[in-house]
């Protein structure tokens, strides 16, 4: 029998070594930024195409390559940062390993460019598929220009599991973003076809995570700093009343390489305990700055875990830190009456005789009552499916004086009704909305009367079916109804949301949304659906947009139950709201004409029902 066992090519074993590094662009990106970043370069440029499967260019000022050293990084385990086993607990650079630009090669088209401060000439080469098409002396800039073209060109298996480009650039974004966090010192930009999407200045830490994030975020950050024999720590975390309800804000960096760790993420989350929301997580970036050989990265090719010797410790020294400035920033600041001139200087001494008393004129004849009607209040969160407005207040009646004494003999006369009808009433007439008997409890749930006892509904799981069907059934037939803004409103958002939302427009749009893009990271909305016309434009985007994301991380569900799921919940009424009895007939009638009225959103039922057998065994006991 021959022998069967052969070595392979380079060419199939950068391949193989290219899935796990280069999963997809945004892989890539992360790689050529990170080596930007040990060339010593203060100034790095990205530039996109068709969110990176057709270009990704990497443009630095950094200490550039020679002609032999240019040729050589495209060799698998060819590094500038280690030379030695002993190396790999010493490593403070970003990369290590060796394999990315073989990697990169062996799946797409790339070209290099770079030059030496020293060199006069830089050097060109050109290599598609692991195989140097040409290398040659050219006129270049200081530093490193890389371009990859058509990736996965050669793997058309790979290639066609890649996501649309509004996901794969948002997957860009989250690496882009994590370099650039833990990088201030360095002047970043990124483009994506021929628009410019970021353009970060050298600053300090907190200016960083404000262009990165949004101005909104400068008064949201509250300081972490520690010093230890173990580690320092510093950083920042956000103010708990700010905490999201989905995960992406959350930010650990190692030595400045950005890692994740469930471990410490706990601690964190610890440190806020009784301070968030249920199911709400808080914004940190968090620097850890420890000695290099108390820990090992070289334990995933994407050098995002770590195992460190001392796991405990560090944990201890977060959740404590954290709970520390988060103490800080909770205690009230005292006036300091010993600091020269800290009130006196709004106090103005004036002689008794030039003290006037001010003076209060009262027209006796006055009556707040008998002003003009006031406009009809419109109820926002209860319509049809048609659109038609909610029910109209009563206008106040002119006798308004003599209203204490109807109202007490009213009282009476309804109580004793009330106890006449509780007795007599017909069971057959229980189900005509017109005489339907119901009652609100504690302003969260509905009470009905029914034949065999008395139903509990829960308004607000009730209100989030009845709207979770109706946007179910308008994205299917884009049949949602626009309330147009008087004066459209512009919204901006992150970069990574902008991208979201570009991706799920036509859904929105077909939910009665009427929005349009607008510049960088910004959109115009100039119509909501009709259900949502008392909300804000800004918040209900943001909400939207949470919501989604959070159901598409946990629930897994498809883009558009999602959307419908999302809105639902954010448009609904919540508990603790007051119903009319108008109010509560029609959201009893909306919800049982629903598909499923008895399963709310999450799962749980939305009506219990109380037998009267059940009723009565709790007083025989």
């Amino acid at each position: 029998m021959p022998d069967i066992i052969q070595l392979l090519p380079d060419s199939v074993a950068n391949q193989i070594a290219a899935g796990e590094v280069v999963q997809r662009p945004a892989s890539a990106v992360k790689e050529l930024i990170e080596n930007s970043i040990d060339s010593g370069a203060d100034k790095i440029q990205l530039i996109l195409k068709d969110a990176g499967k057709s270009l990704i260019q990497v443009i630095d000022n950094g200490c550039g390559m020679s002609i032999t050293d240019a040729r050589m990084s495209f060799e698998r385990h060819a590094t500038s940062k280690i030379r030695k086993a002993d190396d790999l607990f010493a490593i403070r650079t970003m990369g290590f390993r060796g394999e990315a630009l073989a990697s990169i090669a062996a799946i797409a088209q790339v070209e290099l460019k770079t030059r030496r401060h020293e060199d006069e000439l830089g050097t060109c080469i050109i290599i598609e598929g692991s195989e140097v098409i040409s290398q040659e002396p050219c006129l270049a800039s200081t530093g490193t220009s890389l371009s990859i073209k058509n990736l996965f060109y050669n793997t058309p298996a790979r290639r066609n599991f890649l996501k649309s480009n509004p996901v794969e650039m948002r997957h860009i974004i989250d690496e882009f973003q994590r370099v650039a966090l833990a990088n201030p010192q360095v002047f970043l930009t990124l483009h994506h076809d021929g628009q410019e999407v970021y353009h970060l200045p050298a600053s300090g830490l907190k200016q960083r995570i404000v262009h990165l994030l949004g101005s909104n975020y400068n008064q949201r950050l509250v300081p972490v700093e520690e010093d230890t024999t173990i580690i320092k720590l510093h950083g920042f975390v956000g103010k708990p009343e700010f905490a999201r309800k989905t995960r992406g804000e959350q930010f650990f960096f190692v030595n400045n390489r950005f890692i994740r760790d469930a471990y410490l993420n706990h601690a964190v989350l610890t440190a806020f305990e009784e301070l968030l929301p249920d199911e709400s997580f808080p914004l940190y970036v968090l620097f850890i700055d420890i000695d290099p050989a108390k820990i090992d990265i070289n334990v995933h090719p994407t050098k995002t875990e770590i195992k460190y010797q001392d796991e405990k410790a560090i944990y201890a020294i977060i959740r404590s830190a954290v709970k520390r400035a988060l103490g800080k920033y909770n205690i009230t600041p005292t006036i300091d009456f010993d600091q020269e001139n800290s009130i006196g200087h709004l106090i103005t001494e004036k002689p008794l005789s030039e003290i006037v008393p001010p003076t209060i004129t009262v027209n006796p004849n006055f009556n707040p009552f008998a002003s003009e009607r006031k406009p009809d209040r419109e109820i926002p969160f209860l319509r049809d499916s048609g659109g038609s407005s909610g029910y109209r207040a009563a206008p106040v009646p002119q006798n308004w004086e003599t209203l204490y004494e109807i109202s007490k003999r009213d009282t009476v006369v309804q109580h004793e009704m009330h106890e006449e009808k509780s007795i007599t009433v017909n069971e057959q007439d229980i189900n005509k909305s017109s005489e339907r008997q119901l009652f609100q409890v504690h302003n969260k749930f509905i009470l009905s009367q029914i034949k065999s006892g008395f139903m509990l509904i829960n308004q607000q799981a009730a209100h989030e079916r009845i709207l979770y069907e109706r946007f179910l059934q308008q994205l299917e037939n884009h049949s949602g109804m626009s309330q147009q803004s008087l004066f459209p409103q512009s919204v901006t958002l992150n970069s990574s949301d902008f991208e979201l939302l570009k991706e799920l427009l036509p859904d929105i749009k077909a939910l009665g949304f009427d929005i349009r893009e607008f510049g960088r990271n910004t959109v115009v909305v100039e119509g909501i659906p009709a259900e949502l016309s008392q909300a804000s434009e800004h918040e209900l985007l943001e909400h939207l947009l949470e919501g989604f994301k959070n159901n598409q991380a946990i629930l897994k569900l498809n883009k558009r139950d999602s959307l419908a799921r999302s809105l639902a919940r954010n448009a609904a009424i919540k508990a603790c709201t007051k119903l009319s009895l108008d109010e509560m007939n029609l959201l009893i009638d909306q919800l049982f004409a629903c598909q499923m009225p008895n399963v709310a959103l999450n799962g749980k039922p939305v009506i219990s029902t109380f037998t009267m057998n059940e009723i009565l065994e709790r007083f025989e006991k």
